[in-house]
């Protein structure tokens, strides 16, 4: 870095990323990245959730973030979504796949993908 404009251009690529992880009104996306959910591949769910919520122009509606352990390892990648008055949907064993569809069907069309979630049988 050799001048503050090459500073400010930066600032200005990163800030889509970094205005996600601020406080939405809205929905609350909260990605498990302790150990366990990192060796399981959370670091791209979390990316990918990121992504999503700027391609679909979420970023005033949604807010993603991180956690520390959620308590159910076997499932990991684990993700949580909180909306106010709904109850809260987790997604086990999540995928940088899985995250966009959830990010468009769930997300931007208020839809649960329910073959994601911990309460799907199949799992």
């Amino acid at each position: 870095m050799k001048s503050v404009e090459e500073l400010m251009a930066i600032k200005e690529k990163m800030k889509g990323n970094v205005v996600l992880r601020n406080e939405a009104d809205g929905i609350r996306v909260v990605v498990g990245m302790a150990t366990c959910g990192i060796s399981a591949g959370a670091r791209p769910v979390l990316n990918a959730f990121v992504e999503a919520v700027n391609d679909l122009d979420l970023a005033g509606k949604v807010t993603v973030t991180q956690t520390g352990c959620i308590g159910i390892c076997q499932f990991e990648p684990v993700v949580e979504v909180f909306e106010e008055g709904k109850e809260k949907v987790t997604y086990v064993n999540m995928t940088a796949e899985k995250a966009r569809r959830v990010a468009e069907e769930h997300l931007r069309d208020g839809k649960p993908v329910v073959d994601y979630t911990i309460n799907n049988t199949s799992l």
